[in-house]
């Protein structure tokens, strides 16, 4: 097994999944509410924070190792690639799923002919370019565009630097195996078939993964529930943490 987790607090299990080429540090500024009423399961996806690589690495074996540390039947929290394998783990093994949290997350990251709700895919080559140059100051500067509107966002970015200094750099190949997931990856001909309450929680101004995404999926899921949030972009838990966690208690509610 090579997903690195971390266990906090008490109450009914909820597994968090961060995003593409960060760790489970990312939740750092949320951990002090959420662990009073959860059982945080902290996961770092394979290759990133303390988790060590796979192989082979796509989407089917992520989702896998993740399905490997979820305690029983969870709640699944998934940002943007974590929402990703959160949506291949309810496929591929939906008795180990009991509700679902997509949080800037999308089906399809990518623009295609039948599909205007991604990014560009000449858009997401220079990210990925910029990425690959200079890991660290792309992420942080990318994280700080996501905080801005948020009234302790110093605060935040200043835990978040610390928190990613705590952890191992990805390799160059498990960040662009891992761009390849987002690349290719396209879920909505499966989307219908995702069963389980599903809260959708979007910012309206997120350009990596465009709202219109979350519209679609609404119209998809069998039980789908959606919160756009206003004025925040694709890491609504770090800008509008608040609304964000008020949110996610109202749909875990017993």
């Amino acid at each position: 097994m090579s997903a690195h987790v971390e266990i906090i607090g008490q109450g009914q299990p909820l597994v968090m999944l961060h995003g593409w080429g960060m760790h489970s540090g990312v939740w750092q500024p949320l951990i002090k509410k959420l662990s009073a009423q959860y059982m945080l399961y902290l996961v770092d996806l394979p290759g990133m924070g303390n988790s060590r690589p796979i192989e082979p690495y796509h989407l089917h074996a992520l989702a896998d190792e993740v399905a490997q540390v979820i305690p029983g039947v969870s709640d699944v929290l998934g940002w943007s690639l974590g929402g990703l394998i959160a949506q291949r783990i309810a496929l591929n093994q939906p008795d180990r799923i009991r509700r679902l949290i997509l949080v800037g997350s999308t089906p399809c990251f990518v623009n295609k002919a039948d599909w205007d709700a991604g990014i560009d895919s000449a858009n997401f080559e220079s990210f990925a370019a910029a990425v690959n140059s200079d890991y660290k100051a792309t992420i942080l500067q990318f994280l700080t565009l996501q905080c801005m509107k948020a009234d302790d966002a110093r605060s935040t970015l200043k835990q978040l630097r610390a928190s990613f200094e705590t952890r191992p750099t990805p390799t160059q190949t498990t960040l662009q195996r891992a761009l390849q997931i987002l690349l290719e990856s396209d879920l909505r001909a499966e989307v219908s078939n995702i069963r389980k309450p599903t809260l959708l929680i979007h910012g309206d101004r997120d350009t990596l993964a465009p709202v219109q995404a979350a519209h679609w999926m609404m119209q998809q899921l069998p039980h789908g529930f959606l919160r756009v949030m206003s004025g925040s972009a694709h890491a609504p838990f770090l800008s509008h943490s608040e609304q964000f966690i008020a949110a996610l208690n109202q749909f875990l509610e017993p």
